[in-house]
Parts: structure tokens; C-alpha cells; sequence
């Protein structure tokens, strides 16, 4: 059986330090003190740091409030990145306290890609898996996201195609089509310099939930990720997907939760 103990090791030396180091073309890291800011990224900015901070009281409200107030005065959102074993334990209230919301909590979740990718899924009568590359493929999927989430997500295809051609290979879109159009889709991206990929941005129409849709695409990206021989998948999954995830074979290891400041 998998060591939780073992993998939440491995993801705190290398998952956490690719985030603010794997960065997105215009993206900078700049450190203050125990954490990395990261600016110039799509939507908002981001705030990172190690599971111990080694600080408390009046440092740690300082070192949040310069975070904020450097984002504010750039007129942008931030995201600060907590993780349910972080130190010192009352991080949350003091972002609370400086004026950041919290998001929807979510389970981290790491799988061994070789024992995912063996566990081919039966096929899906009328699904076809695969993937996503023309600037075509990218604008299906973002109407299909639009209506997912209920607003408007077409900047997500020129971001999409950004992605796919930057010439790193970092990123791969999936996509599952039916009766002609795009039914769900998600990336799957690489860390470079870590055993690690990561399994991103799900979306399904509802009418095809519960069809074993989701799945599919995991275990096409988990293909992929062990065929260019990475040993790890991780997933910050919602509570609707970390069922799915367990059954297939994924550990939970702790849990995350973005603390956000807007302007």
C-alpha cells in the first residue's frame, strides 16, 4: 500500500517548489522572507511558501500584510496557498484576519502513474478520448467550459493554445467528444526537475457526469505521464472528483485551501 507519510515528503520537497518556479511565460518570482510572491500571471497573483514559515504574531500579520499591499497596489487579486499540515497552524485566521476569503477547500491527492496507466477503463459507447491540439479543439472546449461554469470562459482557448505551443511540452489538453461536440476535457502538466505531473482544470457537462467520462481522462493523461516516464500524478481534488480518484488508486495526503485578497 502506498506510505502517505512518504509521498506528502516527496510532494512538500518537489511539488512545492515547482509552483513558484515552473512559472507561465511572463510570469517572475520575487521571495520576501519565507515565501515567493509570483506576478504577472493570468487572473491574479500567487504567494507560496515552505510547510514551516518560522514565524508567528506581529512578524507573520507583517509579512501578510506586505503581500497585500503589494498586490493592491498593482490592482490585482492574490492567492495564498495553504496546506492543511502548514506551520504555524493558525495561518488561516491571520489571513482572515488581513481581509483574505477562502476558497473551496480541496483534498491533495498522489497516484503512481505506471500502476494508473495499467488500469485500462472500459470504453464509453459514443465517447471518443483525445488529444486536443488545433486552436479549433481549444475554442470547443472553452464554449464547453462557459457552460459549465455558467460565464463566460473564452479566453481560456488562446490560453489553452498558448499552452500546447510554447515548445516546452510542459502542457497536454485531453478532450472527449460525443455526437459531435466536446463533452470534457482537462490538462495534464509537467513539472520539469520533479518526479511529478499534474492533473488540471476538469470540466464535464452535467448531462454526462456519472458516466465514467472523468475517469477516461485521467487515465489517458496518466498514459501519457508514463509514457514519458513520470512516476507521480497529483490532483488538488474537489469532493465530487476525490472518490473517483481513490477508487483508481490515488492516496490522499493533506489538504488545500487558496486564501484570496481582491482588490
Amino acid at each position: 500500500m502506498p506510505n502517505p507519510t512518504a509521498l506528502l515528503a516527496v510532494y512538500d520537497d518537489q511539488v512545492r517548489t515547482a509552483e513558484i518556479t515552473n512559472l507561465s511565460p511572463g510570469a517572475h518570482a520575487e521571495r520576501d522572507g519565507p515565501v515567493v510572491r509570483v506576478v504577472g500571471q493570468h487572473r491574479r497573483g500567487f504567494v507560496s511558501g515552505p510547510r514551516d514559515l518560522g514565524l508567528d504574531g506581529a512578524e507573520l500579520d507583517a509579512l501578510i500584510a506586505r503581500q497585500r499591499d503589494f498586490f493592491a497596489a498593482r490592482g490585482e487579486a492574490v492567492e495564498w496557498k495553504t496546506r492543511g499540515h502548514d506551520l504555524p497552524a493558525d495561518l488561516p485566521r491571520r489571513l482572515v484576519a488581513a481581509g483574505f476569503t477562502a476558497e473551496q477547500p480541496e483534498t491533495v491527492l498522489i497516484g503512481e502513474t505506471g500502476e494508473l496507466a495499467a488500469a485500462d477503463p472500459a470504453p464509453i459507447s459514443g465517447v471518443t478520448v483525445r488529444e486536443a491540439r488545433s486552436e479549433s479543439d481549444m475554442l470547443r472546449i472553452a464554449e464547453m467550459a462557459s457552460e459549465v461554469w455558467g460565464d463566460d470562459r473564452s479566453w481560456l482557448a488562446a490560453e489553452l493554445v498558448d499552452r500546447v505551443r510554447d515548445g516546452t511540452g510542459r502542457t497536454v489538453v485531453v478532450l472527449a467528444e460525443a455526437d459531435g461536440r466536446v463533452v470534457s476535457s482537462a490538462r495534464l502538466e509537467f513539472e520539469p526537475g520533479t518526479e511529478f505531473a499534474g492533473l488540471w482544470g476538469g470540466a464535464t457537462l452535467a448531462g454526462w457526469r456519472g458516466r465514467g467520462v472523468y475517469r477516461a481522462l485521467v487515465a489517458h493523461r496518466a498514459l501519457v505521464a508514463a509514457r514519458r516516464g513520470t512516476r507521480y500524478l497529483q490532483v488538488d481534488a474537489t469532493e465530487d472528483s476525490r472518490p473517483i480518484l481513490e477508487r483508481m488508486g490515488f492516496t490522499a495526503v493533506t489538504t488545500t485551501t487558496p486564501y484570496v485578497w481582491s482588490p
